[in-house]
């Protein structure tokens, strides 16, 4: 199995950037596809960014299309979620999450994983 731990969530204003990280301990990382997902106040969580277990595929979210990029380090057992131009319909907790398989999936149910989540706050 595998531990995820996601850090740099923080408060940043309208049209500013941050970058979200996830570190994995445990098994072997490149064993995983691996997803960012958010849940905002009152709304049930959703699939953000997705990544294969190589980094080879990428998906997005209509939402954050041409703003965020994720990318991983498998040598360095991490996940990065990089947001720019942030809107405040981003502001969620945002989670990390772990699935032992090389498709990614929109589906929380198909991710074996879960980091504790880190809090993006963007003020407009």
């Amino acid at each position: 199995q595998v531990q995820l731990v996601e850090s740099g969530g923080g408060l940043v204003q309208a049209g500013g950037s941050l970058s979200v990280s996830c570190k994995a301990s445990g098994r072997a990382l490149s064993d995983y596809a691996m997803a960012w997902f958010r849940q905002a106040p009152g709304k049930e969580r959703e699939f953000v960014a997705g990544i294969s277990r190589f980094g080879g595929v990428t998906d997005y979210t209509d939402s954050v299309k041409g703003r965020f990029t994720i990318s991983r380090d498998n040598d360095k057992n991490m996940v990065y979620l990089q947001m720019n131009s942030l809107k405040s319909e981003d502001t969620a907790l945002y989670y990390c999450a772990a699935k032992i398989s090389r498709a990614i999936d929109y589906r929380t149910s198909t991710y074996n994983y879960w980091g504790q989540g880190t809090l993006v706050t963007v003020s407009s």
